[in-house]
């Protein structure tokens, strides 16, 4: 049996990891000068797993939130440049998002920003380390143990 103190330091260090990432990152998109927040940069990964451009309702979905916090994040976008409103070519009452050139550019930018951030963060871990570390968080945000079915 796992003692619960030592389970509750556990859950207190994955949120001081979480937030020690998220500031690295937030420091290096402010260092290329994107001004996104999480959440659009949530859509705009989001957009990128698409073939072809998808409905408002398509993004709420995948995003679960609901269709009109993807409405606020889309205008966000839009205005920015980042993506655009697209007519359907069959269903003239629905609206596609389309990811721009500028979108696109901006996508590598978080990428850029996420990987140097992991990179700052698990710098101290050799590569066998950081292998066993995307393991065990695997399991966890599978919810399942190693091993198990």
């Amino acid at each position: 049996m796992t003692d619960p103190d030592a389970d509750g330091l556990l859950a207190e260090q994955l949120l001081r990891l979480t937030r020690r990432l998220h500031r690295s990152q937030k420091r290096q998109l402010e260092q290329a000068e994107i001004r996104i927040t999480p959440a659009q940069s949530r859509l705009l990964r989001a957009l990128a797993h698409y073939d072809a451009p998808p409905r408002m309702a398509d993004l709420a979905a995948r995003l679960e939130v609901v269709p009109r916090a993807v409405t606020s994040l889309v205008d966000g976008l839009e205005a920015v440049g980042c993506v655009r409103r697209a007519p359907d070519p069959g269903n003239r009452r629905v609206t596609r998002i389309e990811l721009t050139d500028t979108g696109r550019a901006a996508l590598r930018a978080l990428r850029d920003a996420r990987r140097a951030a992991a990179e700052d963060v698990l710098a101290p871990l050799t590569d066998e380390q950081r292998e066993v570390l995307g393991g065990l968080l695997s399991a966890l945000v599978d919810g399942r143990a190693e091993g198990r079915c």
